[in-house]
């Protein structure tokens, strides 16, 4: 039988960094692409309101709240279905931002996988 053998400190300490990094990356994202880089109205829309959740979650996930993360992993999704669909349908800066919208939601829900695995205060028992 294979004993699971838990991550190292450095393991855990490198998806931390990850999850803030793809979460301020996404938020900023949000923000430019609304604003500025390719809204759907000239001057920016009501649409850069969608950063605002994940910007609330900003503080407690550097800060290592285990909650925090969780419900970053499960709100990345909607942005990840977001983009992907304006990824179809947009065309030019529009569609590109979309596709970087996919990779950071899926790159934050990774290391917030890897984080909270690493960061479990208990390991399963062999056999449980």
């Amino acid at each position: 039988m294979i004993t699971p053998v838990p991550p190292s400190p450095a393991t855990r300490s490198r998806a931390h960094a990850a999850t803030c990094a793809t979460l301020t990356a996404l938020v900023a994202l949000a923000i430019a692409w609304e604003l500025w880089l390719a809204p759907l109205r000239p001057g920016g829309s009501w649409l850069v309101l969608k950063a605002v959740p994940l910007a609330l979650l900003l503080p407690a996930v550097f800060r290592e709240s285990r909650k925090a993360v969780q419900a970053g992993a499960l709100f990345v999704w909607l942005y990840a279905g977001e983009g992907a669909a304006r990824a179809m349908t947009d065309a030019g800066l529009s569609a590109q931002l979309a596709f970087l919208e996919v990779v950071l939601a899926v790159g934050y829900f990774a290391a917030a996988v890897v984080y909270l695995r690493s960061s479990a205060r208990t390991m399963a028992a062999p056999g449980a």
